[in-house]
């Protein structure tokens, strides 16, 4: 625990500024120009979680929505790399040096930047994007989506955090999470920040939609994300 307060710390320091500015329009619907992707750098052993990952890099194209990931070329990662990237839209792979030799084969996929650490990757995945999706994934998947609830329930950003609930493969977190407010750890509001649905187009039409209903533990003004370069102006990458 002390640990993982640390590396908070590390993260946080004191702001005035907006997350959010730039990516809500005049209709007050928000529209996304890059999305972060958590996935598996496996595919998975059916066929349904590898459609799923080229029908949201399909709908990502179609909306003209650029990638933002973890830089692998293989598994779910670097199927939906190729399809953003053969769709003409741009694809940013974030991955630490360490994991260069297992998770990306061949040639990379887009451009890629390397990191020192899991930390700053996601920390730079987070900085670049609008909005965040999981497809289905690991434990790292599983990590990095609990990380953004977090700080969406800090008050950090108010990006959308979507689930990609492919044939119910996260049922069982949802029930969690859902058990979580009735054991009273999660508060209502909160279990609202969590976006679901069993497809692409289905899932990015609700985030497009998505207000926030929670209270944040800390005013969104009194933060600053000093590894992820938010602008104090508009938390916008520097």
């Amino acid at each position: 625990m002390e640990n993982d307060e640390g590396v908070l710390k590390e993260k946080l320091v004191y702001l005035s500024g907006d997350t959010l500015e730039g990516v809500m329009e005049s209709d007050g619907v928000q529209r996304f120009k890059r999305v972060c992707v958590f996935c598996g750098s496996n595919s998975g052993n059916r066929k349904v979680f590898s459609d799923a990952a080229f029908d949201l890099g399909n709908e990502l194209v179609k909306r003209k929505i650029d990638l933002v990931y973890g830089g692998g070329s293989v598994g779910l990662m670097g199927l939906i790399a190729r399809t953003v990237l053969d769709g003409g839209c741009h694809v940013l792979g974030v991955i630490p040096t360490a994991l260069m030799p297992l998770e990306i084969s061949g040639e990379a996929v887009g451009d890629v930047k390397t990191v020192a650490d899991m930390h700053e990757r996601k920390a730079e995945m987070a900085r670049q994007a609008d909005a965040f999706i999981a497809l289905p994934g690991g434990y790292g998947t599983m990590e990095e989506l609990l990380e953004m609830i977090t700080w969406s329930q800090l008050g950090i950003h108010e990006k959308p955090v979507g689930l990609l609930n492919v044939d119910g493969y996260f049922n069982a977190l949802l029930a969690l999470f859902d058990n979580g407010v009735v054991e009273g750890f999660i508060k209502p509001d909160d279990r609202h920040i969590v976006v679901s649905a069993p497809t692409a187009q289905e899932l990015i039409l609700k985030m497009e939609e998505y207000k926030p209903l929670h209270k944040h533990v800390a005013p969104k003004k009194s933060w600053e994300i000093e590894q992820l370069g938010y602008s104090k102006q508009l938390g916008q990458p520097e």
